[in-house]
């Protein structure tokens, strides 16, 4: 009886300080709210909120790392959690490791979705961030690489230069050959600028992507009966505006809408090879 007692006690304690710790993060005092998150997780290690509480915190104050150890913690207190699962992915957006960014947030999301919580259009965002900056990452990456592909060959085209020129006999002869490299290196040249251009120009988005409440590009489009796709969360969070279809005005409820499969994934492969339209 006396350990139910001091249990007891111990969660009220946690409690107190996780509502202390609340209005210290609303004020924005986050030095104040990590400190008192980590005293309730101490009265109380079994609560997986303080955890992901706790790492909101962190995350402001840019201790990312220790963050993902708090939204770990909560994962394996309270199993599939949307909560932790959001809150990492924006851990790990911020440590670059944006694989793991958005496998969490589509975790989140898929839960979001199940559950018709109210936060998923943020779960959405968050779907759209990490494809984005994935994205962004991979750009980088293929820059450096065709850039560093053209000083190779440059370098490459340099030394065939210089050893054909050791071998010239005449004054004649090795102004042809200058000639001969300056062509092939301005060639070279603005063949990798065209490409870089050719990357780096507008796309057009097409109109099939997009979703008509929101003007964002669909991650989980549904159906509806008369045909029309949206995005689940604008045409959810409108649903509980007002039950009604908005193209036909006719009344609309949320069970009649249904995954619209073939478009998810149509839209999906867009985002794979055109991250930049999630900021179209």
């Amino acid at each position: 009886m006396a350990s139910n007692i001091e249990r007891s006690a111990a969660q009220e304690r946690a409690a107190r300080l996780k509502e202390e710790g609340n209005s210290h993060y609303g004020a924005g005092n986050f030095y104040a709210a990590e400190g008192l998150y980590s005293k309730a997780i101490i009265a109380d290690a079994t609560n997986p909120s303080l955890y992901t509480n706790r790492a909101l915190s962190r995350i402001k104050l840019a201790l990312y790392e220790s963050a993902v150890s708090d939204c770990q913690a909560s994962l394996k207190l309270s199993g599939p959690n949307m909560k932790a699962y959001f809150i990492l992915s924006q851990c790990l957006v911020a440590l670059h490791d944006f694989d793991g960014a958005l496998e969490n947030a589509l975790e989140a999301h898929r839960m979001g979705t199940e559950t018709n919580d109210k936060s998923l259009p943020n779960l959405t965002s968050q779907v759209l961030r990490c494809k984005k900056e994935r994205w962004d990452e991979l750009e980088k990456k293929r820059s450096r690489e065709g850039q560093e592909l053209e000083n190779e060959l440059i370098q490459l085209l340099e030394r065939d230069h210089k050893a054909t020129i050791a071998d010239c006999t005449s004054d004649v002869e090795r102004a042809e050959i200058l000639e001969e490299f300056h062509n092939k290196t301005t060639l070279l040249k603005a063949t990798f600028e065209a490409a870089r251009s050719a990357s780096e120009k507008k796309r057009k988005v097409p109109d099939w992507v997009i979703d008509d409440i929101s003007f964002g590009i669909m991650v989980d489009p549904v159906i509806t009966k008369t045909g029309k796709s949206y995005e689940r969360a604008s045409i959810m969070e409108a649903l509980r505006r007002n039950p009604i279809d908005p193209l036909t005005r006719e009344p609309l409820n949320p069970g009649e809408l249904r995954p619209n499969l073939g478009l998810r994934q149509a839209c999906e492969e867009f985002l794979e090879n055109n991250g930049w339209a999630v900021d179209w």
